[in-house]
């Protein structure tokens, strides 16, 4: 549950937010968390287990969501504004609303395929 917390919370806020600062506020929640998961799961003393099992999951879940929530907005990713600017410099007037209109279903479509993914991959198989 907390994977899915970390994915749709880092995706949803990266879409309004920069992905680096997020990412980097979030590591060391993430490396404070994950022992306390380890004890939980009765895998304290072995390292690989851990990180199987604990801190690739977490971290993986970071990842998708800080990058591909920055598609979910106009403002998530500077390549969004780039684009935007280079599109009314040559007649197309990209607005907030129209751009969140097409990219943000299209953010929460990824990121169901990502809590896909990271179902299958950490807790099916």
């Amino acid at each position: 549950a907390t994977t899915l917390v970390i994915l749709w919370g880092s995706a949803l806020a990266c879409s309004v937010v920069n992905a680096i600062p997020l990412t980097m506020a979030m590591i060391p929640l993430i490396q404070t968390i994950e022992p306390l998961f380890a004890a939980q799961l009765g895998i304290a003393g072995d390292p690989a287990a851990i990180h199987m099992q604990v801190t690739y999951p977490l971290f993986w879940a970071l990842s998708l969501g800080a990058c591909l929530g920055g598609n979910g907005t106009l403002v998530g990713a500077a390549a969004n504004v780039v684009i935007a600017q280079t599109g009314r410099r040559n007649g197309y007037n990209i607005t907030f609303a129209n751009f969140a209109r097409i990219s943000f279903p299209l953010m929460i479509l990824s990121i169901i395929i990502s809590t896909a993914y990271l179902w299958l991959r950490y807790f099916v198989f």
